[in-house]
């Protein structure tokens, strides 16, 4: 930047944008929005410097700054499973792409390593698996078991713990835990996600509690439990919303075909495939699932309700 420049405000701009990028550089995380935005403020000014010396470099320096920033912008809406470019109204999702992949492999692990076939066990291995998915443990409370699974909670803990997948604390029983409060949750541990064993799938910190949350939100939405959906069809709720494109359709396309294959549905769900529909219609009801749901063809094939899209998996 040559001495003297004016006018001043573009010099300050200029100073100022500098010490910007060199701060966003120092951040411990990217945050590809902030550095969209830097990119802009750069191809104004650049432009207004080209514009004051006459310089064509100067303004080549501003186009791709303008570049840069649609370029970066793109990115961050890829990664959050925005749609842009006139695609649609932005939806906020919960989950970045990244994370989805990370949902799936954790819904896989809980479908195929459960240790007990049905809905409601299901249904606690994915939520505790989510708990303890990066050390092995986890904290959960009364709460967090009751609202889960209600009046099953302390059988199925216990069946869990008897099974071996489950180990309560020393003196510490499933009725104890259900008692546990926020202040002193319960601490749990899954034997085959600690950190000595093979595990089955690694992610951070952020990652699990984003997964965990995300799941959480599922779990318990409002219009499910107003519609009193069980076990198994909340297990549906996870599986769809994981299993969906950012539009909402379920599935991927391609060679598979649009939906989800039912017997896989199924077996994540605790269920029989010829059972699953039974469950879609509460979906349909609670304004989850879109109504042209249906599963024809060995096969679940919709999307998801508008409502439903910030949870998304981002196929």
């Amino acid at each position: 930047m040559p001495d003297g420049l004016q006018p001043e405000e573009l010099r300050v701009e200029l100073t100022e944008l500098g010490d910007a990028f060199r701060a966003y550089q120092r951040r411990p995380e990217p945050d590809l929005a902030v550095l969209a935005d830097l990119h802009d403020r750069k191809a104004r000014a650049f432009a207004l410097w080209a514009e004051v010396t006459g310089d064509a470099s100067l303004r080549e320096e501003a186009d791709r700054a303008a570049t840069a920033a649609r370029t970066t912008r793109e990115m961050d809406a890829n990664r959050r499973g925005l749609l842009v470019d006139g695609e649609g109204p932005a939806v906020q999702r919960l989950l970045t792409r990244g994370q989805g992949v990370h949902a799936r492999n954790v819904l896989e692990h809980v479908r195929a390593a459960s240790p007990l076939p049905g809905a409601e066990a299901r249904l606690a291995v994915l939520m505790l698996t989510l708990r303890a998915a990066r050390t092995g443990t986890g904290n959960v409370t009364g709460q967090d078991l009751s609202g889960w699974l209600a009046s099953d909670a302390e059988r199925v803990l216990q069946e869990l713990a008897d099974a071996g997948w489950l180990v309560l604390p020393e003196d510490v029983t499933a009725d104890d835990a259900l008692m546990s409060r926020p202040e002193e949750p319960t601490q749990i541990t899954v034997p085959t996600l600690i950190l000595t064993q093979p595990r089955p799938f690694f992610f951070g910190k952020v990652t699990r509690a984003r997964l965990s949350g995300w799941a959480q939100k599922v779990v318990g939405d409002r219009k499910l439990r107003k519609k009193k959906a069980g076990p198994a069809t909340r297990l549906l709720a996870v599986y769809t919303a994981a299993h969906s494109r950012p539009d909402g359709r379920l599935g991927g396309g391609g060679e598979e075909g649009d939906g989800l294959a039912l017997d896989v549905v199924a077996s994540f769900c605790g269920l029989r495939p010829e059972d699953v529909a039974e469950h879609v219609g509460p979906l349909v009801a609670a304004g989850w699932l879109a109504e042209e749901a249906d599963t024809a063809g060995e096969r679940l094939r919709g999307r998801l309700a508008e409502r439903a899209l910030p949870l998304s998996g981002l196929l």
